[in-house]
């Protein structure tokens, strides 16, 4: 008994010290700094997406998305890439429909549409990569058209090009950490063809 409250006193005794010790210490958390685009950085072009996926047409909606998304923000002038001073620079590297749920006759009824962009924003006046987003994702879970409330899979792609042109800005004006990509692990991996 004398050792269980011999010990019971020196715990207490050492969280009391402890949590005197960080009180006066002050303990603070480490944030890093965002990165965000210098200064001089004024006149942003947007180069045309690469689509590396076997949908055809995807890389000019989405370009086109991302400059009205920067026209309508309005802190950056939107211009042709010999004049600016930033350049974002994407590709589209993935694009994945995936039925979810199945009718009685093996209709699909519902969708998960994945859209994966690798992006990255080269400073024109320094010659520098400022920021790299290897695997910004888009993603959209849908109902089949042919139900009430449902859409088409060109209506779920705009909502993607809507979100991604979001998270492209923000990413762009608020800098690291404000979106988040997928990690290596999730990109679903190309099985090559025997």
């Amino acid at each position: 008994m004398k050792k269980f409250l011999f010990f019971t006193f020196y715990y207490l005794l050492f969280t009391l010290h402890f949590l005197l010790f960080s009180s006066f210490t002050g303990c603070q958390i480490y944030t890093p700094q965002p990165q965000i685009i210098p200064q001089h950085v004024r006149k942003i072009a947007i180069r045309p997406f690469v689509n590396e996926t076997t949908q055809y047409g995807l890389e000019e909606k989405l370009t086109l998305r991302v400059i009205d998304e920067f026209v309508r923000d309005g802190r950056y002038t939107v211009v042709k890439e010999s004049e600016a001073d930033g350049v974002i620079v994407g590709r589209i590297t993935h694009y994945i429909l995936q039925p979810l749920t199945y009718g009685e006759n093996f209709q699909p009824l519902q969708y998960k549409l994945r859209i994966l962009l690798s992006l990255y924003f080269i400073d024109k006046v320094n010659n520098l990569t400022l920021w790299e987003e290897p695997n910004l994702e888009g993603l959209q879970i849908y109902n089949a058209s042919t139900l009430p409330g449902g859409i088409t899979e060109e209506e779920a792609r705009e909502m993607i090009w809507q979100d991604l042109s979001q998270k492209i800005l923000t990413r762009t004006v608020e800098g690291f950490g404000s979106v988040s990509g997928v990690s290596e692990k999730k990109v679903p991996q190309i099985q090559p063809s025997k």
